[in-house]
């Protein structure tokens, strides 16, 4: 008998099957969190409380409302929203109508925030009246129209109407009973992601159903949440939609603790109040806990898990977070990965070691998160990984499901990103013998402040544009604050007048966001390779003042 025209029995009446393959979504986890645990709370917001079984109605009606609106399949929902129940909300309600969410980052300005939305072709537009200025202006620069709907602040209770709707006024119009269902395709678009780490334009990420459900668990599970967790939003829930936590803490049945702003004395006295046992942040998150005054460090007895990412964070601060109760896990992601895609996992033996190579090791990038299906540090050019000696540098490389779909309209870029097999992070490692990654420099010359990127090319851009400046080169310079933030040096026109740092600075402010402006600008001739290509290298060196040249 012919086996290639025989059917194997593992293959004949076993097919897909309604109850034995759904596609996977994270609007799920909702679904049986309002089954299971209808009356916990699920979110909490200054006075505001909502059980799983209101966040589940506000939810549907949200979908409700929007589906009225004509919001359909793979239409973009936009918002514009600090960390609120409102931003939890979209990430369900959306993806319930098979629609795409647009979180964005509040940080930009109205440009590039009109950019995303045109770019994005938003049919909706949430909005936080904090930010109403902001949406003004940016409302003038686009070229559709846009429904905007406003979520009501109480912290500024005289602040005017900006939309054509309140928010509640839409939930209270929503059918509680509206029939949803879970997407026919995983694959099917849930999320669209703007960069802020490159030139021109930003670049939106596009997540999928699937990777945003293996990514919350996969978060869940290195981050060990489960039902009885209490997670702090320290963390911009629009960053890479907030690693995927609006999900994943729903995903056990825990509980979500609402922070408009990162405020020292707010997290303190949240921790203690609440049980705070989970939040995450940038390492300026980290340097704000352990620098508040004492005064504000309200006493907890619990050890609270604390997830960073971006700059590695130095030894003192993660000696000192440890000392006021913080556990301190070093992440690594990009938006293109979901957020986080390495964790630096803890060994048992690391305790046995001198406090200093202890934390050094804690500070690295760490090893693949479970979803990550193949990592690799390997040379560019022949793909070919470099050995583990903690020495050679290559390129960081990943793949798996929780790695974008692409970029929206952009296939040039997908293409120089998602190449062959694998995504390229553009970002240069060693690999240790003891198979633990860690980021040695940026091959993009991008600046991470905050949390933020910054392209050093968008803002040498904007420096070359003053009539004063002949050459611009910008590079990241230390900060105790922001971890990084940009150092400008600058050769003037001979024939310039005289130009202050001052004067620069407010010059950027006209078309940077506030953490892109330099933080100090230098004057003087710029150093050059013979063929005349500026020497970043030297001019980083100078900014972290290693090479005995002052910096003014």
């Amino acid at each position: 008998m012919d086996q290639r025209t025989t059917e194997h029995p593992f293959e004949t009446g076993l097919d897909r099957h309604p109850a034995n393959f759904v596609p996977l979504s994270p609007v799920s986890f909702l679904r049986r969190a309002v089954d299971s645990f209808r009356d916990k709370t699920a979110v909490i917001d200054g006075e505001r409380r909502f059980t799983y079984g209101e966040l589940y109605e506000r939810c549907v009606r949200l979908a409700a409302a929007l589906a009225d609106r004509g919001v359909g399949r793979l239409d973009t929902v936009a918002i514009l929203a600090s960390n609120v129940p409102e931003m939890i909300e979209a990430h369900f309600a959306v993806p319930m109508l098979g629609a795409v969410l647009n979180p964005l980052n509040t940080r930009l300005d109205a440009a590039t925030i009109a950019f995303s939305l045109n770019h994005g072709r938003a049919k909706v537009l949430i909005v936080d009246r904090e930010f109403a200025a902001l949406i003004a202006t940016a409302r003038d620069q686009l070229d559709h129209d846009v429904l905007v709907v406003d979520i009501e602040n109480p912290g500024l209770p005289d602040a005017p109407s900006i939309g054509d709707i309140t928010y509640e006024a839409l939930l209270a119009g929503g059918d509680p009973l509206f029939e949803w269902k879970e997407p026919d395709d995983e694959w099917q678009s849930i999320c669209l992601l703007y960069t802020s780490g490159t030139t021109g334009d930003p670049k939106g990420a596009v997540y999928s159903h699937r990777g945003a459900y293996l990514q919350a668990l996969s978060n869940a599970l290195m981050f060990g949440l489960n039902f009885d967790s209490v997670y702090l939003w320290t963390l911009p829930m629009f960053h890479c939609s907030g690693w995927s936590y609006p999900w994943a803490v729903v995903a056990v049945g825990g509980t979500q603790v609402c922070l408009r702003k990162v405020d020292t004395a707010m997290i303190f006295q949240f921790i203690a109040q609440h049980h705070v046992t989970h939040l995450c942040g940038a390492p300026i998150v980290l340097n704000m806990l352990t620098q508040a005054p004492a005064a504000q460090r309200v006493p907890f007895p619990q050890t609270v898990n604390c997830a960073t990412g971006g700059g590695a964070p130095p030894s003192s601060v993660l000696r000192a977070m440890e000392e006021i109760g913080f556990r301190v896990t070093h992440l690594y992601g990009a938006t293109e990965s979901y957020g986080p895609a390495l964790s630096c996992v803890a060994q048992p033996e690391w305790d046995d070691l001198l406090p200093e190579q202890r934390y050094a090791n804690m500070a690295r990038q760490g090893v693949a998160y479970p979803t990550v299906a193949g990592l690799m540090v390997a040379n560019p050019e022949t793909m070919t990984p470099v050995p583990r000696d903690g020495t050679t540098m290559g390129e960081l490389m990943m793949r798996g499901n929780t790695v974008m779909k692409g970029y929206l309209a952009n296939p040039e870029a997908t293409g120089k990103t998602l190449v062959g097999d694998w995504y390229l992070s553009g970002d240069l490692a060693v690999w240790h013998p003891d198979g633990y990654i860690e980021i040695k420099d940026r091959s993009k010359d991008i600046i991470i402040s905050g949390g933020e990127n910054i392209s050093t090319l968008e803002v040498e851009e904007v420096l070359s544009r003053h009539p004063a400046v002949l050459l611009a080169a910008v590079v990241a310079q230390p900060d105790p604050t922001w971890g990084e933030t940009p150092c400008a040096f600058l050769e003037l026109k001979p024939e310039a007048a005289e130009v202050s740092e001052a004067e620069i600075i407010q010059f950027c402010r006209q078309s940077l966001a506030r953490f892109k402006v330099p933080k100090r600008v230098v004057f003087g001739e710029l150093p050059k390779t013979s063929t005349g290509k500026i020497q970043k290298f030297t001019l980083r060196e100078r900014a972290r003042g290693r090479d005995g040249a002052a910096l003014a």
